[in-house]
């Protein structure tokens, strides 16, 4: 894998643990991600056909970029505070 593309990039986040919530919501599911260690939560709609397996896929891959978002705003502002959980 190339240096550079999207998925190579993903690994960057090491994320030991992560916690779900699935609430069905008729055709739909509800599922919410959420990084223990930050504190950082996201939240995704998927078809409820979808496996379990690949919805918490989708969702630690939504979490990730969040994670990479929040730490590139951090990193690159100079802003002061708890870096070391972002790193």
């Amino acid at each position: 894998m190339e240096k550079g593309t999207g998925l190579a990039a993903q690994d960057d986040i090491y994320l030991p643990e992560v916690l779900f919530e699935f609430q069905p919501k008729g055709r739909y599911v509800r599922v919410t991600a959420i990084d223990p260690r930050t504190g950082v939560e996201v939240i995704s709609i998927c078809d409820a056909k979808y496996s379990q397996s690949m919805v918490q896929r989708l969702a630690v891959r939504k979490l990730k970029y969040v994670l990479r978002k929040r730490r590139a705003q951090i990193l690159g502002t100079g802003r002061t505070g708890r870096t070391d959980l972002l790193a």
